[in-house]
């Protein structure tokens, strides 16, 4: 080989190293985001929206603000992730946590707690993406030092229970059984209310909860039931949706305040682009892993609408006692909540038929 050859072959093989350091160079802003979730793209939602987030802000911000994404809970807990973001966004730009975590910066978000609160996923889509619920969340900003970029469904959403004494088909069904929920308040008021008794306990310790009758069931989305297979330790399933899982998306206030305008644009367009897409995805994935609850534990049930509805009569008095007397929320703005929840589900069902049924 002559030396021409040799330097030609040199100069090659650093190239890619010279265009990366060059691009490392012209990158003026980086978006780190912390999930929980699994950098995997077809098990969750919020992972592929992520990646498809990070692809619309470096293409139109020309690759001068980065985004990098750690999943699977690479950079710590997530009141710890959050706990970075709120010091102003130095290390950690943006985290999505869930609502138990994101109650802990701002307390008002315990209001999503509410039993029952959804009938159908159209109905949860439209209030979360909704102007109403953004001012709602405008208070992140005062009290977190973060701003508020949307919701995820945090697992699909809805609940399913998971128990190993009865197929529960009825509110009666629930009677002296003892379910394992988070350690929230909110859904401890809400299995007392409905005849059962609740263990709180942490995640950790829920399969040998139930594995040695500590507790009799838990509920979880169908996608963490399957994927977690407590059909090994439980019998029986029923889908109640009596809690909706979600997952906001917020930013550091701080970190965003000192991008260049056009920057702001391009972060807030592109995330809810990412929230949209989502959407479908989670639908999909918790239809696909219901289907697939039926086919591992011995027996599911789908409870019915007037069920679901006998169920709240039951249990939403009870939840909005302990966050009014309990937890010290004004019951006007829990009972404005709830009220434009009702207005959001009427509105869309009227419009579709408007516009398509008629």
């Amino acid at each position: 080989m002559t030396a021409t050859s040799l330097t030609r072959l040199v100069t090659l093989a650093a190239l890619p190293l010279a265009i990366a350091s060059t691009q490392a160079q012209a990158q003026s802003y980086e978006m780190v985001i912390a999930t929980q979730l699994p950098e995997d793209m077809r098990n969750n939602a919020i992972y592929p929206a992520l990646v498809h987030f990070k692809s619309l802000v470096e293409a139109r911000s020309d690759g001068d603000l980065a985004v990098n994404i750690f999943g699977g809970g690479q950079l710590g807990s997530e009141v710890e992730n959050g706990s970075e973001v709120q010091a102003g966004g130095r290390t950690l730009q943006s985290t999505i946590m869930s609502s138990g975590a994101m109650s802990s910066f701002y307390e008002d978000y315990q209001i999503v707690t509410a039993p029952f609160l959804f009938t159908n996923w159209r109905q949860a889509w439209a209030f979360f993406d909704s102007e109403w619920f953004a001012d709602f969340m405008a208070g992140t900003i005062e009290s977190a030092d973060m701003r508020y970029l949307g919701t995820f469904d945090d697992g699909g959403g809805f609940v399913a229970f998971t128990n190993n004494v009865r197929l529960i088909e009825t509110v009666e069904d629930l009677e002296g059984l003892n379910i394992r929920t988070e350690e929230n308040p909110a859904h401890v008021a809400t299995m007392r209310a409905l005849g059962a008794s609740a263990t709180p306990l942490p995640w950790g310790e829920l399969i040998t909860a139930l594995e040695t009758g500590l507790a009799d069931g838990q509920f979880n989305a169908p996608v963490l039931n399957v994927t977690f297979n407590f059909d090994e330790v439980t019998d029986y399933t029923t889908l109640t949706g009596h809690v909706y899982n979600s997952a906001p998306w917020v930013v550091s206030e701080s970190w965003y305040q000192e991008l260049p305008e056009e920057y702001q644009q391009i972060v807030v367009t592109s995330a809810r682009e990412a929230i949209e897409m989502s959407h479908g995805m989670s639908g999909a994935l918790a239809t696909a892993s219901w289907q697939e609850s039926c086919e591992r534990f011995e027996e599911c049930y789908l409870m019915p609408e007037a069920e679901r509805e006998r169920m709240a009569e039951i249990a939403r008095p009870a939840w909005q006692e302990w966050i009014v007397e309990e937890f010290g929320m004004e019951a006007q703005r829990v009972q404005g909540l709830l009220d434009e929840v009702a207005r959001v589900g009427e509105t869309v069902a009227d419009e579709d038929f408007r516009v398509y049924g008629q």
